[in-house]
């Protein structure tokens, strides 16, 4: 993580226009959202509730559309970025690092258990009008606490951040129960985008994915097409310009850099593969940062 710029908590300050009080969680009350519509992540992991209106966001390759009342939960390393869905929006955010909520928990491993913060199937959880009262008045509860400086606060607010983790947790079981088991292609689509996760700055072969889950190139990307829409070669090369264009936005580094990053041969094989999947070359990315 440390050669990908990431949004610092002070820029989610600043983007939002409000008080930068503490470097370790954020709490964000919003009536209005600055879309930021390209690619990023942030250096905390971030509960939102969608309280009114509507918002589009994409989490990976993964684009959804929000209709309040929604919980939205991103882990740090999650690519996002936000586009206009409505002229009303009205949202609660919870920014934390890692290291703050963790700070004295014997437990270290357990954010990497909620897997509504990584999986992208799972950032965006409905909220029934029986769940609404009691988001409310967890967030109400946080605000109250941030404007209120008390000797305990960050304790406090750590206490709330892990109540919000473990209702969306008992929610997000809720509706797994009552889901009917996925089908063959599901589960293989499923298992192909773990596996591209995993592999996709080392491996850009379809021939890669393919032996991995037993299968020849051509039924893979059949049955991914058929379940997704989209080619399995469409979702490699998808994946690796999406990463792309997040390194390019962290000047510290070369384009060149970046290629051997991506496991190019050169800056000029990356540089044609960029052209060919956003119709410009790296530096014509990078200059719209300027």
């Amino acid at each position: 993580m440390n050669n990908v710029k990431t949004f610092s908590l002070s820029r989610h300050s600043r983007l939002f226009a409000v008080p930068d009080s503490n470097k370790e969680y954020l709490f964000v009350r919003s009536g209005e959202r600055p879309y930021y519509e390209e690619p990023y992540r942030a250096e905390s992991y971030a509960i939102v509730y969608i309280k009114e209106g509507a918002v589009k966001m994409n989490a990976g390759l993964t684009s959804y559309n929000i209709n309040a009342p929604a919980i939205i939960t991103l882990g740090a390393s999650v690519i996002r970025y936000f586009t206009k869905n409505s002229d009303l929006l009205k949202m609660d955010v919870i920014f934390f690092k890692d290291s703050f909520l963790l700070e004295g928990y014997a437990d270290h491993f357990f954010l990497g258990r909620q897997e509504f913060f990584e999986n992208n199937d799972l950032h965006v959880l409905p909220l029934k009008e029986a769940d609404v009262n009691k988001f409310n008045k967890l967030y109400d509860l946080i605000q109250l606490t941030q404007i209120t400086t008390t000797y305990h606060q960050a304790a406090i607010v750590r206490s709330y951040i892990f109540t919000l983790i473990y209702e969306v947790d008992d929610l997000h079981r809720q509706h797994s129960s009552e889901i009917v088991s996925p089908k063959k292609n599901q589960l293989l689509f499923a298992n192909f985008r773990k596996l591209l996760s995993a592999n996709y700055k080392q491996e850009r072969k379809l021939d890669f994915y393919a032996d991995h889950l037993h299968l020849t190139p051509k039924s893979l990307s059949a049955a991914i097409k058929k379940q997704s829409g989209k080619s399995a070669g469409k979702w490699i090369d998808e994946t690796i310009i999406l990463e792309a264009k997040v390194l390019l936005q962290n000047k510290k580094l070369t384009v060149s850099q970046i290629a051997d990053m991506l496991n190019f041969s050169d800056q000029s094989v990356f540089g044609k593969f960029f052209r060919a999947g956003t119709g410009i070359s790296p530096m014509a990315y990078r200059k719209k940062f300027d």
